[in-house]
């Protein structure tokens, strides 16, 4: 399943792991997703929103 938010779109960030003798390896940061129902007009609907959506106020929980 994608990691991404259903409000604002936000995905995975990618990047390095680099020791400390400069060993590199990939990673990626994810995105704080929760399951949520939120209201969408007048029904409810079961979304993935990250916490920073949650917290602004861009959702209302049902």
């Amino acid at each position: 399943m994608a990691q991404v938010c259903d409000i604002c779109g936000k995905k995975p960030q990618f990047g390095h792991n680099i020791s400390h003798a400069h060993n590199v390896s990939n990673r990626r940061w994810n995105v704080n997703l929760r399951p949520v129902r939120a209201r969408v007009g007048t029904s409810t609907k079961r979304m993935r929103v990250c916490t920073n959506c949650l917290k602004s106020g861009k959702v209302q929980k049902a």
